[in-house]
């Protein structure tokens, strides 16, 4: 049996249903179909690869008609999956067809984005490994262990559930598999600045661990792209997650970020989230689940997105996150919109962090003329 979760963590995928604010009719926001988004975000394209990708789950499970139907849909290979049980936790897909309600959503979610941005960039099958577990440190740990090169994880809770204690191993965690060479990407929550939580401003952990790359998330039309927040006018709701940390204090690396706002009387630390893209289930992402056609959202998209496209950059790139704040031009900044109690504006931001991927300006960091890691030697 597995162990029982020392942290009561959810996934952050959110199913479409288009909200009242959204255009009705013949002006209704379209789903991307991946390949289509990093066309869009301009995904470099011929990439060597290389990089293994593993991908932490606390439930749920895959069935491979699932795979098989979705990768023909969008012209792919079927990527290699492989599972792997940290605690006893294993690979349980829900028998009962048709239910949407599950973390099937999230584990289909996470396989699919994140191979199939993999392919984008490379012309190649993604190799995933699935950590199964009942807690996300645990699994990071033997990800690392075992060589992978990305992690994407799309659960977690507000750093008050976390407390400091655990919070602090998820990022020792964190820090050690960076030093073996893996990157940590982790959604930064679904509920706006409120992370779900009863008081206006939260962030959300492992995102906010200082060694793991946070992702938020965007409403994304073609032209359009603006700050995440189906709920306007409100802390909680529909959004997505970022803020200040309460544990972690703020990060040198972090260059350019703002201070809380004046007389704020939540987190004053870290900020959360580094990266976006794509999040709003209303422009949602295309998968397949339980045999059908299922658009999704979330933070939850965000994370597999970024882990695809490192993945695509090669091997053991470690600790990228100073890399990615020393060129804020790799990234389109995200100047309008909200997440309740933060704004978006020029610059790095708490609802948005850096912005959205240029892919084709982010690969040339990692991928030199000379074949150099720009990132060795950088473990904190």
């Amino acid at each position: 049996m597995p162990n029982t979760p020392r942290v009561p963590c959810h996934p952050y995928f959110k199913l479409r249903r288009l909200t009242p604010h959204i255009q009705i009719g013949p002006l209704a926001p379209a789903p991307w179909n991946v390949p289509n988004l990093c066309s869009a975000y301009k995904w470099p394209t011929g990439l060597a690869g290389g990089g293994v990708i593993a991908i932490v789950e606390l439930g749920g499970g895959w069935v491979q008609s699932d795979m098989d139907a979705y990768f023909k849909s969008i012209n792919q290979p079927v990527p290699s999956i492989i599972d792997v049980s940290v605690d006893g936790t294993k690979n349980s897909p829900n028998k009962a067809t048709g239910s949407n309600s599950d973390a099937d959503v999230e584990v289909a979610l996470d396989i699919q984005v994140s191979a199939a941005a993999y392919y984008a960039a490379t012309g190649k099958a993604a190799t995933i490994r699935m950590y199964w577990a009942q807690d996300i440190a645990q699994a990071v740990q033997k990800a690392a262990q075992d060589g992978c090169d990305v992690c994407s994880i799309s659960w977690g809770a507000d750093e008050s559930n976390w407390g400091t204690q655990a919070a602090d191993e998820m990022d020792s965690a964190a820090a050690t598999a960076t030093s073996l060479g893996m990157i940590v990407f982790a959604a930064s929550g679904d509920n706006n600045s409120s992370d779900g939580s009863n008081t206006p401003a939260n962030v959300d952990c492992p995102a906010s661990c200082p060694h793991v790359v946070g992702c938020g998330g965007t409403y994304k039309m073609s032209g359009t792209e603006t700050v995440w927040n189906d709920s306007p006018g409100q802390t909680s709701g529909e959004g997505t997650g970022g803020g200040y940390s309460t544990i972690f204090p703020s990060q040198a690396y972090q260059i350019g970020i703002p201070k809380p706002p004046a007389g704020s009387t939540f987190g004053k630390g870290r900020m959360v989230p580094d990266v976006a893209a794509d999040a709003d289930p209303n422009t949602g992402y295309n998968i397949t689940v339980h045999g059908s056609n299922t658009v999704v959202g979330g933070t939850s998209a965000v994370a597999p997105l970024y882990a695809g496209l490192f993945a695509a950059f090669g091997k053991k790139l470690g600790f990228v996150t100073p890399t990615l704040y020393k060129n804020p031009g790799s990234f389109s900044d995200i100047t309008s919109g909200d997440n309740g109690y933060y704004k978006a504006a020029v610059g790095p931001d708490p609802c948005t962090g850096l912005g959205v991927p240029i892919g084709n300006k982010l690969a040339p960091l990692f991928i030199p003329a000379s074949g150099h890691n720009p990132n060795d030697q950088i473990s904190s």
